[in-house]
């Protein structure tokens, strides 16, 4: 069974793209954190995954996501070699992507500005059985 699950960060903006066939194919990188940080240095060490969210599931993906953003997805990966400008053999982790959830809230977004407050609602009514407690009847 070959089925990832990963968690992380968009590393850019998600770019679509819609294949001969009409289907519509959304690409974007995940930067997944390691646990622990290479013992040179503090800064945290992370693992890029390259993924490919295929029909409506991409178009909400592209609609949605942007850098930064949080996600889960669960897929199939497969691993690919290519060689680098610089002569050396190096790997691509790719995903196709079966489910992608958001994670980030709208609300992560640093341009994000809140609407105002609205009024409090009423209390609902108290169920049987329950009894309404006032804080200053709390022991902590």
């Amino acid at each position: 069974m070959n089925k990832l699950t990963i968690i992380g960060n968009l590393t850019r903006d998600p770019e679509s793209r819609t294949t001969a066939s009409g289907s519509t194919v959304c690409s974007f990188t995940v930067a997944v954190n390691r646990r622990r940080s290479s013992q040179n240095s503090n800064q945290p060490e992370a693992d890029f995954f390259r993924v490919s969210v295929w029909n409506q599931q991409g178009e909400n993906c592209q609609r949605y996501l942007a850098k930064g953003r949080k996600v889960c997805v669960v897929g199939r990966v497969s691993v690919s070699t290519y060689q680098g400008n610089d002569g050396t053999t190096r790997a691509s982790l790719d995903v196709m992507a079966d489910e992608v959830e958001f994670l980030s809230s709208r609300q992560d977004d640093a341009g994000y500005t809140a609407a105002p407050a609205a009024a409090p609602k009423a209390a609902p009514a108290m169920d049987a059985g329950f009894q309404e407690v006032d804080d200053e009847d709390l022991p902590f």
